[in-house]
């Protein structure tokens, strides 16, 4: 294995040289995709070994959409299956931190980054390339082909899942996402305050317009409990999740309350979903209703 520095050099190379050519498991057993990096019918190209691939998206900034997608990948994870997960949002990369990972990528001899593990799952972001203090400036093309690097120079290896947490909004790397993968279903997750739930719909709209299926929304921040009076609280708001559904006939995957505990666990890097036996998260019920949209993938209810 070449030395840490070295490594480091040549995955950064990898991922962040685009900017130069820009400015010149457990008890499950499952079948897996073949290594197969022919196009689709749709002229898109699958990731090797990645069977399905799932967008988390919001349209607002804020609304914990890094938190719903590193919960529901351990969920998936804890229910036996091989999950990666992947930070497509350059800008402003948080799954290292809220995943507790510190070491660098490596890089094979086919010069495939390889993805660090945290809590069981694959992982990469660029998060791991630049430094925490620095800023990237970068104009579209260059995010755009970061993002395809992350897709197809990644060695990911077999996996059932790949989740993937995009930035707000629907701009250039969602745009790059849906052009670029076949994606078997987006999860859109809203506050239930209108603010956010107008972007919610401009990121369902961009995903019907596109033709990736919909799994259904969850509605973060839905509600307080407060630990001293014992009173509820719905703080931003209640029910706009569930207009939305209405709306759009989407399923509501799941109402979050706003918890200090799921703060303090993505600051600490040890997500709640990676506590056994938590008694009040909610991302496993999530990960059965998103299971439940392939038959046969899992026993869930």
């Amino acid at each position: 294995t070449p030395p840490r520095s070295s490594v480091s050099t040549a995955a950064a190379g990898s991922a962040a040289g685009v900017a130069h050519d820009h400015s010149h498991a457990h008890g499950h057993t499952h079948t897996h995709a073949p290594r197969d990096v022919a196009k689709s019918p749709s002229g898109k190209r699958p990731i090797p070994g990645v069977r399905r691939v799932i967008a988390v998206a919001s349209g607002k900034g804020g609304v914990g959409k890094s938190t719903v997608s590193v919960n529901l990948a351990l969920a998936l994870h804890n229910q036996g299956y091989k999950v990666g997960i992947l930070d497509a949002d350059i800008y402003g990369p948080s799954l290292p931190l809220m995943l507790g990972v510190q070491q660098d990528p490596q890089v094979n001899d086919q010069n495939k980054i390889i993805p660090p593990e945290g809590h069981g799952l694959k992982v990469m972001s660029f998060g791991f390339f630049a430094p925490e203090e620095s800023a990237v400036i970068w104009r579209g093309p260059m995010v755009m082909k970061a993002l395809q690097q992350f897709f197809y120079d990644v060695e990911w290896g077999e996996l059932d899942f790949l989740v993937i947490d995009l930035p707000p909004g629907t701009g250039d790397a969602q745009l790059t996402l849906v052009q670029s993968l076949p994606i078997a279903g987006a999860v859109i997750v809203t506050t239930p305050q209108n603010v956010a739930l107008l972007d919610a719909v401009k990121g369902i709209i961009m995903f019907q317009k596109t033709e990736v299926p919909i799994l259904g929304v969850v509605e973060n921040m839905a509600s307080f409990h407060c630990p001293s009076c014992g009173v509820e609280s719905h703080i931003f708001g209640e029910g706009g999740a569930d207009k939305v559904s209405q709306k759009f006939e989407l399923p509501v995957l799941g109402h979050v309350p706003l918890m200090p505990e799921v703060r303090e666990a993505g600051d600490s890097g040890a997500p709640l979903t990676a506590v056994d036996g938590h008694p009040t998260w909610y991302c496993p019920e999530v990960a059965c209703c998103i299971c439940n949209c392939w038959n046969g993938i899992c026993g869930c209810g």
